[in-house]
């Protein structure tokens, strides 16, 4: 199959759409994008990008925001099926990459159990993209050798983390929905043994007008003296005192 091909009718296409700005969509995404019936979009995937969709599409919000009102995954599915079966060419499109904290598995697991056809288009990570526009490599071997992608919602009572595990072997963090829990996930890091003195950086909007860069210590993070707004990336670790500034910033 190529990734490119028009959808047929009735097929979904979960298409990753990077981190916000439309230069870094895949060729694919953009083909999917300008030529489908629908749209159904999370609440990161920038305007600029949703520009792309033809004056025909109907577009479809379909975001989750933590703490706000928003469709369940189980809508969101249910709503997906609906469209293919209706003989719709769908384009799910999701911020960053659809497997990556997207819950793109849950989705094609629904389409997969009831034999809609579908297929999936990756997208930049915000992860690895918010980091590289602030100057900042997610690897470096001075550095690491290792690396973890993280969810800040697991910063919880409930945390299936194991904090000190996390501190020991992996050198660069790498938060995803950070912001909201800033605070305690640098506080369970203090608490876990990560030096306070470690670097923390925190990505807002990314490739996107309205990106800004904020870089800190973790203990200024424990104590709530970093600005921290969603969407954010947050990265910790010595890469980020590496910085280097390689164009202008927001």
């Amino acid at each position: 199959m190529k990734l490119d091909a028009p959808l047929r009718a009735g097929e979904v296409a979960l298409v990753g759409a990077g981190p916000g700005a439309a230069s870094l969509l895949t060729l694919a995404a953009a083909s999917l994008i300008a030529d489908c019936d629908v749209i159904v979009h999370d609440a990161l995937v920038s305007d600029e990008v949703l520009a792309m969709a033809a004056d025909s599409a109907e577009i479809i919000a379909a975001g989750k925001r933590g703490g706000r009102p928003s469709a369940s995954q189980d809508d969101i599915c249910d709503l997906l099926i609906e469209l293919a079966q209706a003989g719709k060419r769908v384009v799910r499109l999701k911020g960053g990459d659809p497997f990556v904290f997207g819950r793109g598995g849950e989705e094609v697991r629904a389409l997969a159990k009831l034999g809609i056809a579908f297929r999936i288009i990756p997208g930049i990570t915000a992860g690895v993209a918010a980091p590289a526009m602030a100057g900042i490599p997610v690897t470096d071997r001075s550095v690491n050798a290792t690396l973890a992608f993280l969810t800040g919602h697991e910063a919880n009572d409930d945390s299936r983390m194991d904090w000190p595990a996390l501190v020991r072997a992996f050198p660069v963090l790498v938060f995803y929905m950070g912001a909201r829990n800033l605070e305690r996930i640098a506080s369970c890091l203090l608490k876990a043994g990560l030096d306070a003195q470690t670097a923390v950086a925190i990505i807002h909007a990314a490739t996107t007008d309205h990106e800004q860069t904020t870089i800190g210590s973790l203990q200024a993070a424990a104590a709530g003296q970093l600005q921290a707004q969603s969407p954010a990336i947050v990265i910790i670790g010595d890469v980020v005192a590496s910085r280097t500034i390689w164009r202008d910033e927001f």
